[in-house]
């Protein structure tokens, strides 16, 4: 059974929507700057969401006295675009025929912890004070809910966090669940919003970049933070009421458990999720058109990364880059985002530019696309996430032969 995506919704640090993001990505405009969110200590840049919590209930017509995390208002923002771009909405009241089932998957890894940071300044001076309501939200599951519930979705709800790969495999769950038959259409992604709890984690890790990070290049020292929410609608071709943008044609899932918190130097995790979602998809290596590789910045990320795309590629690396010079490292909303420009690139015929490259690594000599391109011909592209604990995963989407019709 094929899967094809039939919905895209974005929110990040360069925009609110699909087509905000696809003009600054056009443009080479980036979303980073200083925190401004949260006091801190910490000097670093981060790419934060252009927009207030009380403005983004705005957007979604919520009342401003309701009790959301940041996480689920990102999430309800890119969600119900992503379902109302896939014409869904329009299936659920289908007086002459079976109801579809509808599933909400999504990631993220940070959950409601911006209002667990609220409710504990009052509660470290009083144990008595502080609101309850706050720490409710403080479970990852919790903004999966708020979210299902913001858009009427009852069928099938869950909630993975798996560091950074979270998204990619919310994406690879609904997958399985329609090609099994438990759903007829998946919304899947993640969200995530910045914190000082990450913030301040990633810093102990001594990891963060204290100018704008430089994924791939020699003189990279570390990762920008960042947040947003991105979701796919996946579709069997029996559900659709929209021609698809492409098919999510392979996928694959890894866990090399080289270190807590690094990769192997042989990229062999890396290299193991990316070789199977290509077998997966049953095309060859060589067809591939464009890689949206993880890049986060980090020295150990984009060598082992690096090193794993020889092993497979070998001289003839196709292009890529790495869209986190643009939005910053958005950890469990990561792939969500990403997989969206993915879409965009294959359906567009649109290849990313990896800002602020310089020079190569001396341990590959890769050389990263520089310069945006559009109108290029692009039929298949793979999309790298990469967690903690060695879990990788890819994701491989191609084009289809169905005529396209839609007002991107």
């Amino acid at each position: 059974m094929k899967i094809y995506v039939t919905g895209l919704g974005v929110v990040s640090g360069i925009g609110i929507g699909v087509s905000e993001n696809i003009e600054a990505l056009r443009q080479g405009k980036h979303g980073i700057g200083k925190v401004t969110l949260f006091p801190t200590a910490l000097d670093v840049p981060v790419s934060e969401v252009k927009r207030s919590n009380e403005e983004l209930k705005q957007l979604l017509s919520i009342p401003s006295q309701q009790t959301i995390s940041r996480t689920a208002l990102l999430g309800m923002v890119a969600a119900k675009e992503a379902l109302e771009d896939s014409r869904l909405n329009l299936l659920l009241s289908r007086p002459s025929q079976q109801p579809l089932r509808i599933g909400f998957i999504s990631a993220t890894s940070v959950g409601g912890m911006d209002l667990s940071e609220h409710f504990y300044e009052s509660f470290k001076e009083n144990p008595a004070r502080g609101r309850l309501r706050e720490v409710i939200s403080h479970d990852c599951g919790a903004s999966t809910e708020q979210i299902a519930s913001y858009l009427g979705i009852s069928d099938f709800i869950t909630t993975i966090s798996t560091a950074c790969s979270s998204a990619a495999n919310a994406i690879m769950l609904g997958a399985r669940m329609i090609k099994h038959g438990l759903l007829d259409a998946a919304i899947v992604g993640g969200t995530d919003a910045l914190c000082r709890f990450t913030l301040n984690g990633f810093n102990s890790l001594m990891i963060l970049d204290k100018a704008h990070c430089r994924p791939f290049d020699r003189s990279r020292t570390g990762l920008n933070l960042g947040e947003g929410a991105g979701y796919l609608v996946l579709q069997s071709e029996s559900s659709l009421q929209r021609t698809p943008y492409c098919e999510l044609s392979g996928y694959a899932n890894t866990n090399e458990a080289y270190h807590q918190t690094g990769s192997s130097p042989e990229g062999d995790g890396a290299f193991l999720s990316m070789s199977e979602a290509i077998a997966s998809s049953g095309i060859a290596p060589e067809e591939i058109d464009y890689i949206n590789v993880h890049g986060t910045g980090t020295p150990g990320n984009d060598a082992s990364e690096g090193m794993a795309l020889r092993r497979i590629f070998g001289k003839h690396v196709p292009p890529f880059s790495s869209l986190k010079a643009f939005i910053g490292h958005t950890l469990g909303a990561s792939e969500g985002i990403e997989a969206v420009y993915s879409v965009l690139s294959i359906y567009k015929g649109m290849i990313y530019p990896n800002l602020n490259f310089t020079d190569a690594m001396p341990e590959t000599e890769l050389i990263p696309e520089t310069s945006f391109r559009e109108g290029v011909p692009v039929r298949h592209v793979l999309s790298n996430s990469f967690g903690f604990g060695g879990n990788d995963s890819s994701l491989l989407f191609s084009a289809t032969n169905m005529r396209q019709q839609t007002n991107l």
